[in-house]
């Protein structure tokens, strides 16, 4: 794959009003949804999605996820279960759910037990899956029956040959599925220089094309990163991609005592991500990510090159040589608040 003919400016990647800006069409595609108020396009089938799922000790919740999938307006979608070894009814469940819907619709395997993102990743590498589009599901959380027709309304309207990430903002409930607040609207463009900072989007809601698809199997052979969400959106929009963040709440984002990785958009949590950037972990991260993205360099654009080595080399100088090699860099979070951790950060070496 050929990255920097594929490149376009960070303008275009970035769309703002989905009602009005998209008017590529998909050969032989009719999508008819409130997402997109174009020109209608015309279609013989709907596009095949891949959900794959990760479970472990998933039969709280499981059940009511499969059902969220069973209800989905679009109805092309086929299930990849990937289990990291529960010792629960996980198994019964799923075993329930392929008796019902078959095993073309639903198969089950084995995961590496390696934790969640690694689980995330094999599924994602797995030569075997074929879809047009791939989609990212947690075993607890609750889809919006137009989940996946926003996707693929999106998805619809790139070139199949550039890599194409979609996510959105989610609806946060209780273990009850009672509401309880929404994540944090984010409003400023995605891109690398925000990627190398924050994931703006839960793997939970990610929806990806085939040439996205092709290029995470190029990227993540034997890496190892804090988690697969963030590291799709550093990949993705390192490489020239697309990625669009819908501000639409697309599904019910369940928090409860046995969530892996919850919301972090309180007090507590903003506190709790303070002392651990004071102590550290953020560097780590920081050190693990760039590790990683070296190993790929040459499938990055060539200014999100210089962006990497900006970052890599002016966190490790003496103060004002820092300070002004990260601000060059142009690396951003998506809130006054996430900045000003930057810059307090950058002030103790932090990054």
């Amino acid at each position: 794959m050929n990255q920097v003919n594929r490149m376009i400016s960070n303008d275009r990647h970035y769309i703002v009003d989905h009602h009005e800006q998209h008017g590529v069409t998909a050969p032989n595609m009719v999508v008819k949804s409130d997402v997109f108020k174009g020109a209608p396009i015309t279609v013989s089938a709907a596009p095949k999605i891949a959900i794959l799922l990760c479970t472990y000790h998933g039969q709280n919740f499981l059940a009511e996820q499969l059902d969220s999938f069973e209800a989905q307006s679009h109805s092309n979608w086929e299930v990849w279960a990937s289990d990291d070894g529960s010792r629960d009814a996980t198994h019964d469940i799923l075993a329930s759910y392929q008796q019902k819907w078959g095993e073309e619709r639903l198969s089950v395997h084995f995961g590496p037990a390696e934790g969640f993102s690694a689980n995330f990743l094999s599924l994602t590498c797995k030569a075997d899956i074929e879809a047009d589009y791939f989609s990212y599901s947690d075993q607890d959380d609750i889809w919006e029956e137009d989940k996946l027709q926003r996707a693929v309304d999106w998805l619809n309207s790139v070139p199949a040959d550039i890599p194409a990430l979609y996510c959105s903002r989610t609806r946060l409930v209780n273990s009850e599925n009672q509401d309880i607040g929404l994540s944090p609207l984010f409003q400023k463009k995605p891109g690398f220089s925000n990627a190398l900072m924050q994931n703006i989007g839960g793997g939970n809601t990610m929806v990806f094309n085939s040439a996205a698809r092709t290029l995470l199997r190029q990227a993540c052979s034997e890496v190892s990163v804090l988690t697969h969400d963030w590291w799709i959106y550093m990949v993705i929009s390192g490489c020239g991609g697309r990625v669009f963040y819908d501000a639409y709440p697309s599904l019910r984002y369940r928090q409860h005592e046995g969530n892996i990785v919850g919301m972090n958009s309180n007090w507590l949590a903003r506190f709790s991500r303070i002392r651990m950037l004071l102590q550290g972990n953020f560097r780590e991260w920081n050190d693990q990510h760039i590790e990683a993205l070296q190993k790929m360099r040459h499938m990055l654009t060539p200014e999100n090159r210089i962006i990497l080595d900006r970052l890599a080399q002016s966190r490790d100088r003496w103060f004002l040589p820092r300070l002004i090699g990260l601000k060059r860099a142009g690396i951003y979070r998506q809130t006054m608040l996430g900045n000003m951790g930057l810059i307090v950060a950058a002030l103790f070496k932090k990054i």
